[in-house]
């Protein structure tokens, strides 16, 4: 059973999916946020009141986090690499974070155009602890929009 449209939802599970490879078992993410500028318009008033109005500018381009489990899977590196080394064309790709239920059905995707990976960071490795290695990928990105599942 999906999750009434009144009710809000729990995301249960994430994934990312660029240029239709798909990434899952994304344990967290973080920094999904549309922003854009604020024009401040400084008039006077007929009457002569001086007032200042706040008008919607461009919007800006933003950054987001994805934390996973360390795997074998080299796609990260791999993307990193062709950042790295000037090769946009393969580097720039157009990209979702989906957002999925309990029954695994999606409820949102955040589409990401012209993003591309700015850092890879490997979790604190300590002897002897118990925790789970991750690796996290922060992607810059030009336009954020919202779809629905």
């Amino acid at each position: 059973m999906a999750v009434p449209e009144m009710d809000t939802s729990v995301g249960h599970s994430f994934a990312a999916e660029y240029d239709g490879v798909m990434i899952a078992a994304i344990q967290e993410v973080s920094g999904v946020k549309m922003e854009q500028d604020v024009i401040e318009l400084k008039q006077n008033t007929p009457d002569g009141k001086y007032i200042i109005k706040k008008l919607p500018g461009r919007q800006k381009a933003g950054e987001v986090t994805l934390t996973r489990g360390l795997t074998a899977d080299n796609s990260f590196e791999k993307w990193v690499e062709n950042a790295r080394f000037g090769k946009m064309g393969e580097a720039r790709k157009n990209g979702a974070v989906i957002v999925f239920d309990y029954e695994g059905n999606p409820i949102k995707r955040y589409v990401m155009t012209n993003c591309w990976p700015k850092t890879l960071e490997i979790g604190s490795m300590k002897a002897g602890d118990q925790s789970v290695l991750t690796e996290k990928l922060t992607i810059v990105f030009e336009e954020l929009t919202v779809e629905g599942g």
